[in-house]
This record gives structure tokens, sequence and C-alpha cells, in this order.
């Protein structure tokens, strides 16, 4: 095992909680946005946490990773579901490097042409 997830996730919950008895106001805005993005419900909370973990790959966050995948797994989400949100973002982070090749190949036509 890479790193003892359920420790860190232990960890993490330690270390937010001091924030929040330091500054309450930031863990409050916190819940409001995750809340205001639950507001409708029309993805389900399953296929969120899935979107989730995507994100939390592509940023490369590993409190989000913990996190993530265990709300993934207590709302149903499979290893194979997981597997195939987790294959989008290898897919788009492939994309997006592609993309913002093309910006340097841009920058370098603009840096040379006289």
């Amino acid at each position: 095992m890479m790193l003892d997830w359920n420790e860190y996730q232990k960890q993490i919950a330690s270390n937010n909680a001091e924030i929040g008895r330091a500054n309450h106001e930031i863990l409050k805005g916190y819940r409001g946005l995750s809340n205001a993005g639950n507001a409708t419900n029309l993805l389900g909370p399953k296929v969120r946490e899935l979107i989730a973990l995507a994100v939390a790959v592509t940023r490369q966050c590993d409190g989000c990773i913990v996190t993530h995948t265990d709300a993934a797994i207590k709302e149903g989400a499979t290893k194979e579901e997981i597997i195939e949100a987790l294959s989008v973002a290898v897919a788009v982070n492939a994309g997006a490097a592609l993309i913002f090749s093309s910006r340097v190949i841009d920058a370098f036509n603009a840096k040379t042409s006289v």
C-alpha cells in the first residue's frame, strides 16, 4: 500500500477540525459550496462522487482521493465504476496536455515570427 489511507483520512479530519476551530467561516463556506452542488440532486450522490474522484485525480489531491473514495463506496460505487470514472480523468488529462501543447507551439510561433 502506498499510503495508510485510513490513518491519512483521520489526520485530515483532525487538521480540518483545527482549522474550523480557528476560523469557523472557512469550513462553513466550504460546506456551503458543497451543499449548493448537491441542491438539485439531478446526478445523484454516486455519480457526483465518481466525478469528484476524476477531478481529485486531475488535481492530484490525496485528501480528495481518500475522502471521495470513501464517499463513493458508501454510495454504492463499484471498483469497476470507479475505474471507468478514472479512465475519463486519464483521457481528459492527456487531451488537456495535447491542447496546451498547441499553446506552446502558438507561443513559439509568436516569438519566432518576424
